[in-house]
């Protein structure tokens, strides 16, 4: 008869398994669950699901810059020390330099500007299909279900991991992802009481994800980790009046 710890780890295994084969992306391998954190409480197992689609979907300017934010935070958090970042555009809005504020250097980063939605797709399955690669980040404006499972279908193959932003699409149609997300803009926190910019505020809010639990949360982003926003309130002094960010 096999020890309980042996039995624990195999049922552990062949749930990895089977989440994979249900499109909840890989196990997430040598990165501590505080690295994501507060974030994996929600996902099977409390690891976030890589080799997976997760979709973000925001309709204002401030919502979009702070989907980027969040986004860039992820993947500077999942990319490993010689990985790539492909991110896919049309209107290169994006500062690559501003990125290193969230841990993603922008020489990991190659960029990708197309303005026909036609070839932005072509380009991020591509992507999506290359095992050198090891994050995809897409903007797109609409995206239909049979094109999102094609993605979909890629990364469960190559094991890529997919961020796909949707600015202001026409409708929320379904769209086969293992999540959906929405990131709103809070008031910034000041940096020891002094004036300016503070640390960056987001309302986070998880609507979909597979067999695991949508929540919501509100974080600030400093020196490299997620903080609960009511954690940084207790310990700093907190500044209703400021500018989103």
């Amino acid at each position: 008869m096999l020890p309980n710890i042996e039995k624990r780890e195999i049922a552990k295994q062949l749930q990895a398994k089977i989440n994979a084969m249900q499109g909840l992306g890989k196990p997430l391998a040598g990165l501590s669950e505080t690295g994501l954190f507060p974030f994996t409480r929600a996902f099977p197992g409390n690891i976030f699901p890589m080799g997976a689609i997760h979709e973000f979907v925001s309709y204002e300017q401030a919502h979009r810059a702070s989907t980027s934010g969040f986004i860039s935070a992820l993947a500077g958090k999942l990319i490993k020390d010689e990985g790539l970042c492909l991110w896919i555009g049309s209107d290169g809005e994006i500062f690559p330099s501003g990125l290193k504020y969230f841990g993603l250097e922008p020489d990991r980063i190659i960029f990708i500007n197309t303005s026909k939605p036609k070839d932005l797709l072509w380009v991020m399955e591509e992507t999506l299909k290359c095992e050198a690669i090891a994050i995809l980040i897409g903007e797109i404006k609409n995206l239909g279900f049979t094109e999102s499972r094609r993605l979909q279908l890629a990364v469960e193959r190559s094991g890529v991991t997919g961020f796909i932003h949707r600015y202001q699409p026409f409708r929320e149609n379904a769209v086969a992802c293992t999540t959906r997300w929405k990131v709103t803009p809070l008031a910034s926190v000041a940096i020891d009481g002094l004036p300016g910019v503070g640390r960056c505020s987001w309302d986070i809010q998880l609507l979909k994800v597979k067999n695991g639990r949508p929540d919501s949360w509100q974080v600030s982003w400093s020196d490299g980790t997620f903080l609960s926003l009511s954690d940084v309130r207790d310990t700093i002094q907190w500044h209703p009046e400021r500018h989103a960010g």
